[in-house]
């Protein structure tokens, strides 16, 4: 018998270092909340532990 696992924050590949997330479940989700990318390549929900990393190849300059 297998120990139970844990699902994996969902991650999800943007193309602005710029990013919001609610959650995702309507009115079960979560507030409205701005994120921004770093150097690291990606940033994670402090709500829902969503990731969103950069596409590879996305631009990283912040003049659009």
């Amino acid at each position: 018998m297998s120990a139970p696992t844990i699902d994996s924050p969902e991650t999800v590949e943007v193309e602005t270092k710029r990013v919001s997330c609610d959650g995702g479940g309507g009115a079960l989700g979560h507030p409205l909340v701005y994120l921004e990318i770093g150097e690291k390549g990606f940033v994670e929900c402090p709500y829902c532990d969503k990731r969103f990393t950069l596409k590879p190849g996305a631009a990283t300059d912040d003049h659009h």
